[in-house]
């Protein structure tokens, strides 16, 4: 049974971006991280040349779309062998988080682990299969009633990113358990720290992990970060074929199938590294403008080791964060958002144009 939903937490920053808007100089908005710079020529003109779209477009995705997936994992991610039966497009990747509790049957009596600074949908998911949301990052904690494990690595909004060793384990408890355990991965091109700055992100699919067992294990991923298609809506599932199977016959059921116009986008999205490089390059310096600033303005950055976010505290409650700096004109996300843990936290997103990321760095100074 679908509990019932909590409003949107968005709307209660209504009245500090109306704030932030009459600063003389406008407002900078790093609250939602919503791509600011242009979707890559290559990408464009793949959608421009599959518009006689004339046929259904197929729910498990192309040929061409599924070769496209396995290579980049290959390519990308270190994860080899995966086959067409291992991969599924999505319609972004919220929708996914949203929708895969219920997809996979689960309901009253079951619990589903998320992290403990965790994107809001994770819990949103349980609530609309009736199932019990936890937040946790032990998995000595999760309880036997688990049957579904959410990861997060980079971590939105913390940045922070889970090693060989921390995904293995958390694998090796959800195979005691029985659960499904998924990891969502749509920040891992964007590795800034070390060791993450020289060496890849590992995903939950690495054979250093999962040792060739992909059984119950799925990764995701979003191309509205790395190539900025967030209008696009493109994203992927890949991991255990059972798993993949049963996600499939509910979509192909409900008619959730990525339009054949946007599969080829991602075809050519997923082939050219060149335009990700120079998009990492984008938020590197934008990334380098504004942490310093912050720290200078009394804020401690915490974890931010990869990902599109600044997560910081002042010391204060985040509440109070957030109207200081409305009043500065910069619009940041509260804390409170990402779960009951951090009530001094504000997530600040690297997605604004250099031009307002330097006004924002010169309001801290001032």
């Amino acid at each position: 049974m679908l509990k019932q939903l909590p409003d949107y937490p968005w709307d209660q920053m209504v009245p500090f971006a109306t704030q932030a808007r009459q600063h003389a100089d406008g407002i900078v908005d790093l609250s939602i991280g919503s791509p600011v710079d242009a979707t890559p020529d290559v990408v464009q003109r793949a959608l421009r040349s599959a518009t006689d779209a004339h046929a259904y477009p197929q729910t498990v995705g192309t040929p061409a779309l599924q070769r496209a997936i396995i290579a980049w994992y290959a390519r990308r991610r270190g994860v080899d062998g995966l086959q067409p039966q291992n991969v599924l497009p999505t319609i972004g990747s919220k929708e996914l988080v949203a929708l895969m509790p219920f997809m996979l049957g689960l309901g009253e009596g079951d619990t589903i682990v998320h992290p403990r600074a965790a994107y809001p949908t994770y819990a949103i998911g349980a609530a609309i299969a009736g199932a019990t949301a936890v937040a946790s990052d032990d998995p000595a904690e999760w309880p036997e009633s688990t049957k579904l494990i959410w990861l997060n690595s980079p971590g939105n909004p913390d940045g922070r990113v889970l090693p060989v060793e921390a995904l293995r384990a958390a694998v090796a408890r959800a195979r005691e358990l029985d659960a499904v355990i998924v990891s969502d991965e749509c920040y891992a091109e964007l590795g800034w720290d070390a060791p993450w700055n020289t060496e890849p992100i590992p995903s939950i699919l690495d054979p250093r992990v999962i040792e060739g067992d992909r059984r119950n294990v799925v990764a995701i991923y979003s191309l509205s970060k790395q190539s900025n298609m967030a209008g696009y809506r493109a994203a992927f599932a890949a991991g255990c074929s059972g798993v993949l199977e049963r996600l499939l016959t509910v979509r192909k059921h409900a008619g959730l199938m990525l339009p054949a116009p946007l599969q080829a986008a991602m075809i050519a999205a997923l082939g050219d590294d060149q335009h990700v490089a120079l998009q990492k390059e984008h938020y590197r310096a934008r990334r380098e403008t504004l942490r310093p600033a912050l720290e200078q303005a009394g804020f401690h950055i915490d974890r931010s080791e990869a990902g599109l976010y600044l997560w910081a505290t002042e010391g204060r409650p985040a509440w109070e964060s957030i109207g200081r700096l409305a009043a500065r004109g910069i619009l940041a996300g509260p804390g409170p958002f990402y779960g009951d843990v951090y009530p001094e936290h504000v997530r600040f997103s690297l997605t604004a144009t250099d031009e307002r990321i330097a006004a924002a760095a010169a309001r801290l100074h001032s």
